[in-house]
């Protein structure tokens, strides 16, 4: 039995590293839009939009109930052949080659539509543990139901739903991993290279585990910090 490698392990390092600014890249784009879309969905379930509000719920439903590779290869796969459909009735999509996009494109729009289904439940149950009384004060005094969510609800579902967000992109950085699935360039992709090059597969993926570990536990003390601070500003606010 070969013993383990600890200098190959050291070595494997710097080259994976290299591929940490995609891996990143990827999460926080995959986040940002994932929110919007969370937040959306949110709102349309809480304000019980007719219509909007059962897709939102299938889409929700169809999101928690597959796993997001599943849904990384139907995106992979299924939105070139959704975009060629409606190119042979739309004039305007004929002048664009979708196999000219980048992987990395259909990733993040995995990923975000993921992100948004789950995400889209830890809105809404943080805006619906809002006392109500607050959305009856804010209208009383005249406010549209924009300017009560904007200034008064969210604001506090925030802080509220802050720890489940952290845990989201955290989470987040690690389902990148499964970019590789469909030719992204990643930390795993570079391990997968580098292990099959060498063969010394596991001192390869015991380098990019620790890699995720450092960067994971470095995002869940600023994350951790930024809360702190967060509930320290409300506190003075209130």
């Amino acid at each position: 039995m070969k013993s383990i490698d600890v200098d190959y392990v050291l070595n494997s390092i710097p080259p994976i590293l290299q591929y940490l600014p995609m891996t990143l890249s990827l999460a926080l784009f995959s986040m940002i839009a994932g929110l919007v879309i969370g937040f959306f969905s949110a709102l349309v379930q809480f304000y019980k939009i007719p219509v909007l509000k059962q897709f939102s719920s299938l889409y929700v439903s169809f999101i928690r109930g597959t796993p997001l590779l599943v849904q990384l290869f139907l995106v992979y796969y299924g939105f070139p052949l959704l975009y060629n459909a409606l190119a042979e009735h739309f004039v305007v999509l004929q002048g664009f080659n979708i196999n000219s996009v980048p992987p990395e494109f259909f990733a993040i729009l995995a990923f975000s539509l993921n992100l948004g289904g789950y995400l889209s439940e830890t809105i809404r149950s943080a805006i619906e543990s809002i006392d109500k009384g607050q959305f009856e004060a804010a209208e009383s005094i005249g406010m549209s139901r924009m300017q009560t969510m904007y200034h008064v609800i969210l604001p506090q579902a925030t802080l509220i739903a802050l720890p489940n967000l952290g845990n989201t992109l955290i989470s987040m950085v690690k389902d990148t991993s499964l970019a590789f699935m469909i030719m992204v360039m990643e930390m795993m992709g570079q391990a997968k290279i580098i292990g099959a090059r060498g063969l010394r597969i596991f001192e390869v993926y015991l380098a990019v585990s620790l890699i995720y570990w450092a960067t994971c536990f470095l995002l869940e003390k600023i994350l951790y910090r930024l809360e702190k601070r967060l509930k320290a500003s409300q506190g003075k606010i209130a």
